[in-house]
């Protein structure tokens, strides 16, 4: 039904003890993500919130240029290959190439061609040369009309990137969201674009709380709504509190400069990305032994 991994798994990803853990696994047969729900709902669960793990290096660059912006990461095996100039160069001419072709997909962004190679072929070369594996994750390209504007933003060296679209406004106001964006890590735009999966097992998981709290159903139905409310203020951007002023929320400091929120996209370097354990000494060898192959 499950493993010892499985436990050990679960027990990284919440905190909680072995024995609750493997608890947690038989109630629910083994499915993961049930036992996180269970963990919570019996008020175990110490660190839900690590299910999306940071461990992969890399870096995330944001670039705009005229009504057309990108946001590109590429990741790494450590973290002195991130700050190689090799690595960052060939990451600011992806993001170039991006800018000036109408591309979608990661596979259409590979085949572009740059001289006599494609941008594959260089990918290829460089974790060739550097001897470490070089993977482009993910992007995204959005374009603007001549009424909006870009809010870009790269935080800790590029570890962090979050790109805002706003109509109306300015520069500035979007400069400000998209650092709110990326101190504060809303997972959504506003309620409408909360999906229906995420809604139903909130409210499953706060039920569930409430009811082991010893309320009757009927107090916890209206309970789970003001603690749903809560809930959207912690993942909506509209809804957060406005980090350079607490006394509006985000969609408040966005209308008193006249202007609306389009789009918001935030990446983390390595979210989600499980990476193997190293300590200092080995990877620095690794390096080394990588140089004098």
């Amino acid at each position: 039904m499950f493993s010892a991994s499985d436990i050990k798994d679960l027990r990284e990803r919440t905190g909680a003890g072995m024995l609750d853990c493997k608890k947690a696994l038989e109630e629910t047969e083994g499915n993961m993500e049930k036992a996180i729900d269970w963990l919570r709902e019996k008020g175990i669960s110490k660190a839900a919130k690590k299910e999306a793990r940071v461990a992969a290096e890399g870096i995330c660059i944001v670039k705009v240029e005229g009504n057309t912006a990108v946001m590109v990461e590429v990741n790494s095996e450590t973290d002195f290959v991130a700050k190689n100039k090799e690595f960052t160069d060939f990451v600011e001419e992806l993001a170039a190439q991006i800018l000036t072709h109408n591309v979608s997909t990661n596979e259409e962004v590979l085949k572009i061609e740059d001289g006599s190679e494609t941008i594959q072929d260089k990918l290829i070369a460089l974790t060739a040369k550097i001897g470490e594996k070089i993977s482009f994750r993910r992007f995204v390209r959005c374009t603007k009309s001549d009424d909006e504007c870009f809010g870009a933003y790269m935080h800790m060296g590029g570890k962090i990137g979050s790109l805002i679209v706003l109509e109306g406004g300015s520069e500035e106001v979007a400069r400000d969201i998209a650092m709110h964006t990326a101190a504060m890590n809303p997972i959504c735009l506003n309620r409408d674009s909360v999906p229906k999966e995420m809604i139903d097992r909130e409210s499953a998981v706060i039920k569930e709380q409430v009811m082991n709290e010893g309320k009757p159903a009927d107090i916890a139905e209206k309970m789970v709504v003001g603690r749903l409310n809560k809930f959207y203020k912690e993942i909506c951007l509209e809804e957060q509190e406005f980090i350079k002023d607490s006394s509006m929320n985000i969609k408040e400091f966005a209308k008193n400069n006249q202007a609306t929120i389009k789009a918001m996209y935030r990446y983390q370097v390595g979210e989600g990305i499980e990476k193997k354990e190293e300590n200092f000494a080995s990877e620095v060898m690794s390096q080394i032994n990588g140089a004098n192959k």
